[in-house]
């Protein structure tokens, strides 16, 4: 069963930069691809980043383009997001989560999640 475990949140001021790490274990990631989502209270859970299991494709919210990169160490089972330029609409809850297959920006195609970190952006 994979599980994966979401870190690196936290308080930053608006333009300010976090970096988002998402650890994977109890399985081999071969072939998965891994994504971030985030999900603010009474809202649907967001598409923000996703990377396919090379490294190579990567995907992104056109509100996050341009300020976030994700990346992907297959080694170390690790998912990343740099977060730079932050803004205060940026603040939610930020979650890790992984797929066979082609990366999708759908939510209910994700099998496997973490638990959620928290961003908070102060103006």
């Amino acid at each position: 069963q994979v599980q994966l475990v979401e870190s690196g949140g936290g308080l930053v001021q608006a333009g300010g930069s976090l970096r988002l790490s998402c650890a994977a274990s109890g399985g081999v990631l071969s072939g998965y691809t891994m994504a971030w989502f985030r999900q603010a209270p009474g809202k649907d859970r967001e598409f923000v980043a996703a990377v396919g299991w090379s490294g190579d494709s990567t995907y992104y919210a056109d509100s996050v383009k341009g300020r976030f990169t994700v990346s992907r160490d297959n080694a170390k089972n690790s998912l990343y997001l740099s977060m730079n330029n932050l803004k205060p609409e940026d603040s939610t809850i930020y979650y890790c989560a992984a797929m066979l297959g082609w990366p999708t920006t759908a939510p209910r195609r994700y099998d496997h999640w973490g638990q959620g970190t928290q961003v908070t952006v102060s103006s």
